[in-house]
C-alpha cells in the first residue's frame, strides 16, 4: 500500500466522472470545474457514477501520476458535501479503505497558555 506524505492537500471533485477520461481531462476538469491548478502540489481525487472506482491525478516535478482503485464487490462511501472538498491526507487514506469519513470527527485541537 502507497502512503502520501500528510501534509499533502487533497481535493474530492463530489459529481461523478467519466471515467474513460485519462489525465489531459481529468486536468481540465481540476482547471475547469473545481478552479485549482493541476500543477500544485496537491491530489485530486475522482470517483465514478457507481462509487466502485477512484481515480487520483497528482502533479510530480516533472509528470502526473494518475493512480486507479477498483473495488470488484463493494463501494466508496463518497461524501455528500460541497462540490469541491478539502481533505487531509490520512482522510484520502481512509476513504481509500471504506471508512465512511463525513462519520468520523476529531477531537478538536486545544491550545492552553497554561499547563495547571
Amino acid at each position: 500500500m502507497f502512503r502520501l506524505p500528510a501534509d499533502l492537500p487533497v481535493y474530492l471533485h463530489r459529481a461523478p466522472v467519466d471515467f474513460r477520461l485519462g489525465i489531459n481531462g481529468l486536468a481540465a476538469i481540476v482547471e475547469q470545474a473545481m478552479r485549482r491548478d493541476p500543477l500544485a502540489r496537491a491530489v485530486y481525487a475522482f470517483c465514478n457514477r457507481r462509487c466502485n472506482r477512484i481515480k487520483l491525478l497528482l502533479w510530480d516535478r516533472n509528470g502526473f501520476w494518475l493512480l486507479s482503485k477498483r473495488l470488484e464487490a463493494d463501494r466508496f462511501v463518497w461524501p455528500h458535501a460541497e462540490a469541491v472538498m478539502a481533505l487531509s491526507a490520512e482522510q484520502l487514506h481512509w476513504l481509500l479503505d471504506g471508512i465512511d469519513i463525513e462519520a468520523v470527527r476529531r477531537h478538536p485541537t486545544r491550545h492552553y497558555r497554561h499547563a495547571c
